[in-house]
This record gives C-alpha cells, sequence and structure tokens, in this order.
C-alpha cells in the first residue's frame, strides 16, 4: 500500500516530501562519503509498505523508489524494521543503542564486501512509534545455485565454497582461537 494512502489526508504532499527527504537525509549518513555523492543524485519519487515473508512477520518494512537523471534510472531502496537480538536475553544488550545500526554492522564485520547502500535509520510512524529500520537495495542481487540439479562433483565444489564463506565469517566474528580449538587439526570437522 502506497504511503499516500496510508497518511492522514490532512498531510500536503509537500510535507510528506520534506519528511521522506529527511528521512533519506539521515540514512545517507550512514553511508561512505562517496556512496553519499551519488545517492544526493536521486530523489524520492514514492515510497510504498511491503508485505513481508515469514521470516519477517511483524516487522514493517517499506519500499522506497528513487529516479536520478530521468525515468531510466530508478533505484529501489526497502527499509525494513530491525527488532532486538535473539541474544540480547542471554548475552545482555548490544553496544549500539540502534537496532538497525546493529544489523548493518554486523554484516559489515562478516562479510567480505557488504553492499555500499547498506545502511540504517529511526524513524516515526504513522501510527506515532518510533523505530529503527536498517535500508538496503531492494533487489541484493545475491547468487545461489540450483543444488537440486548440480551434479555430485559440483556439489562438492559448492559445499567447499560455502565452508570457506561460512569459515570466514565465523573467523571474523568470534573467537577465533576458540573456534580454532573446537574445529581441531584434522581434515574433517568434529
Amino acid at each position: 500500500m502506497r504511503l499516500a494512502d496510508l497518511v492522514a489526508t490532512g498531510a500536503s504532499g509537500e510535507a510528506q516530501e520534506a519528511l521522506l527527504r529527511g528521512l533519506l537525509d539521515e540514512y545517507a549518513e550512514t553511508l561512505a562519503p562517496h556512496v553519499r555523492k551519488l545517492l544526493a543524485d536521486f530523489r524520492c519519487v514514492d515510497v510504498a509498505r511491503k508485505v513481508v515473508g515469514v521470516g519477517s512477520v511483524g516487522t514493517r518494512a517499506w519500499i522506497m523508489l528513487l529516479k536520478g537523471r530521468d525515468e531510466r534510472d530508478p533505484l529501489e531502496l526497502q527499509a525494513k524494521e530491525a527488532q532486538g537480538s535473539v541474544l540480547e536475553a542471554h548475552l545482555g544488550p548490544a553496544p549500539h543503542d540502534h537496532r538497525g545500526r546493529r544489523v548493518v554492522e554486523g554484516g559489515r564485520f562478516m562479510q567480505a564486501a557488504s553492499d555500499p547502500l547498506l545502511g540504517w535509520e529511526r524513524a516515526t510512524g504513522i501510527d506515532g512509534v518510533v523505530r529503527d529500520f536498517y535500508v538496503r537495495p531492494l533487489w541484493d542481487g545475491k547468487w545461489s545455485a540450483a543444488i537440486d540439479t548440480l551434479p555430485p562433483q559440483r556439489m562438492a565444489v559448492y559445499a567447499e565454497l560455502c565452508g570457506w564463506a561460512l569459515a570466514r565469517a565465523h573467523g571474523r566474528s568470534g573467537d577465533r582461537v576458540a573456534i580454532a580449538a573446537y574445529l581441531g587439526s584434522g581434515p574433517s570437522l568434529r
């Protein structure tokens, strides 16, 4: 559902546009300077609420359509509500008071190359409640193999690549010494 259909009819188009510009400016401040400069050439032309998948039920998600120099220069961003980490119940609160920032910085920490448009913002919803969001492109360009059709030799290569990526992420995020001790020095995992 489009934002224009959700907000009170008394809100002017200019007021809505100013609100969106403010949100985009706040989000842009979380990006690297060179990416912020590129984003400055875009303007938000529409916002709609998105229906989320099963893993995100109960959270809010918005799609923002931005346009650059003309109709053939679109950028679609998605703002997803960031909730508290499930680990907080066991480890205490996250080091950041912004849940969207926690998600973004965790992704940047673990991934070899994070999305340059991955950022965060805090927004007051049309219901008056302040929520944290992380923002990313709507289509993130992830690739995955069609594992149900891979021959055994290629499946083994794919599994090895997945293992390397997972090991790299764990090596960057956890206690490397404890992980190494757990894995041991043999040719297979325990």
